[in-house]
């Protein structure tokens, strides 16, 4: 393993899990600004956030044991190097090829650092050459400023140096990013984002999925915010609970039952009768007359569908028996959603219920002829 690969890992596990998170925000996003998702539009998106992260991951680690005598033997990097070029008086120093000059390569290697920033931000944020170039200084200059505070004060001193040949160098890498950023082909012809789309079996799908993290994340925010609360309440007793195998029946009311009745059955009586991840990708649900669902098509919805798989899971939780049948119960609704009729799905076979776009109604009216 290279001095890299640390930093790297660091950098794809922290990327993919913000992209969990966020994909649900994204999504809602993505199909207002856009009117679609958008898959290699959202694979660009994800690499630069793991891109981002990279760039933290790379200037902070690894972080040494940074103690009194850390500080006391590395005292010049309390001092900024204020000289931009200070790079040509370090490459004399080496007595190698110009290619194999450590302080070259490192200049090289600050240079391409910054490269997909310029191409990300023209290509993916569709910002002119002269944003990406400004943001790329500023981005570099948050990090050399990190370095020098000592990450803001969280160690006793600097462990990196700040360079102001760092911060030229980083901010010609995203120069060159945004002039390079045409050859990567051109933002194509979008559609109104109000106007009507069919509905699809991969958008079918995708709602679904969102369906599944949306109450996934709410379970897990709930278990967080109730075991924060015992703990403060009582540290000993929590600790104590928890080593005991915890309490699986409020493990399963937190984390599978009361997330799924609130996203996937209070949400959609509460609005048109569409689940959250369906809002998402601007997906409702109605009857053969284009009406909203009565409520008892949406009870026997919510359990034949996503609902019913979270109860499933949430008994599994409670009584501590691993099940295939929750799997069983995804796999059989995917296959209902891609090969019936309108992709209506599982539910909509068993309620009458069809999904449509929620902008069919934005589409003008045909003119009599």
């Amino acid at each position: 393993m290279t001095q890299w690969s640390g930093p790297t890992l660091v950098a794809l596990f922290i990327g993919f899990g913000l992209a969990f998170v966020l994909v649900v925000p994204y999504a809602v996003i993505s199909y207002r600004r856009r009117g679609e998702f958008g898959p290699g539009r959202a694979i660009a998106a994800l690499g630069f956030l793991v891109y981002c992260c990279a760039l933290v991951t790379y200037t902070l680690l690894p972080q040494p044991v940074v103690d009194a005598a850390y500080c006391a033997s590395h005292e010049s990097l309390r001092h900024p190097v204020l000289n931009p070029l200070q790079f040509l008086s370090d490459m004399k120093q080496f007595n190698t090829g110009l290619l194999d000059n450590p302080a070259l390569r490192q200049v090289l290697f600050n240079v391409a650092l910054f490269v997909p920033w310029g191409v990300f931000l023209r290509r993916l944020y569709e910002k002119n050459t002269a944003v990406a170039i400004a943001g790329g200084f500023f981005v570099s200059l948050l990090i050399e400023t990190t370095q020098l505070t000592g990450v803001w004060f969280l160690v006793e001193c600097p462990y990196r140096l700040f360079d102001t040949g760092d911060l030229l160098s980083n901010t010609v890498g995203a120069a060159v990013g945004a002039l390079v950023a045409p050859v990567f082909g051109r933002p194509r012809v979008r559609l109104d984002a109000k106007a009507p789309r069919p509905v699809r079996s991969g958008r079918r799908l995708f709602g679904m999925l969102l369906d599944l993290i949306a109450v996934t994340l709410l379970g897990v925010a709930l278990n967080v915010l109730v075991r924060a609360i015992e703990y403060l309440r009582d540290p000993q007793g929590l600790n104590a609970v928890l080593s005991n195998g915890g309490t699986p029946l409020l493990d399963a009311t937190l984390g599978e039952w009361l997330p799924a009745v609130v996203l996937l059955l209070f949400v959609p009586l509460a609005g048109t009768g569409a689940t959250v991840g369906q809002r998402a990708v601007l997906l409702t649900v109605v009857t053969k007359d284009d009406d909203k669902p009565s409520v008892l098509q949406m009870l026997v919805r919510f359990v034949f569908g996503s609902g019913g798989y979270f109860i499933a899971v949430g008994i599994s939780t409670a009584s501590g028996q691993e099940t295939s049948f929750t799997g069983l119960w995804i796999l059989v609704s995917g296959l209902f959603a891609i090969f019936t009729r309108t992709h209506r799905g599982l539910t909509g076979l068993v309620t009458g219920l069809r999904v449509a776009d929620v902008r069919r109604k934005n589409q003008p009216e045909p003119v009599p002829a």
